[in-house]
């Protein structure tokens, strides 16, 4: 994608299933955040047994957003994903998610390279 639009500044980074999937990066924060443990543990279960937070989807009943919704019916997609990694920060998300860490870092390095 990158060479066929062939401007340096477009940085593609395709997310293997939802951005949703970075929030069970920080399920410890994220638990501690909303006050609740058994969510915490639920979503660190959950991204164990699937062998990380990017692989977080066996198909569209478990994709992440409605594990997170089985989990805690209140869980709104559209607000509570992006307002938890905008509070808790992307270290955790960064250091558990390879691909995310790949494409923030190429974004660092153009940005510092010039």
């Amino acid at each position: 994608m990158s060479a066929a639009i062939g401007d340096r500044r477009f940085v593609p980074h395709i997310t293997l299933h939802e951005r949703e999937s970075w929030v069970f990066a920080v399920a410890d924060q994220l638990g501690g955040w909303l006050d609740d443990p058994e969510l915490a543990r639920r979503m660190r279960a959950g991204s164990a047994a699937a062998g990380g937070p990017e692989l977080v989807n066996d198909s569209l009943a478990t994709a992440p957003s409605k594990r997170l919704l089985s989990y805690r019916p209140t869980y709104d997609k559209t607000l509570d994903g992006p307002a938890a990694i905008m509070e808790l920060g992307v270290p955790a998300p960064r250091a558990q998610c390879p691909h995310l860490d790949g494409w923030l870092a190429e974004l660092e390095r153009r940005t510092t390279s010039g």
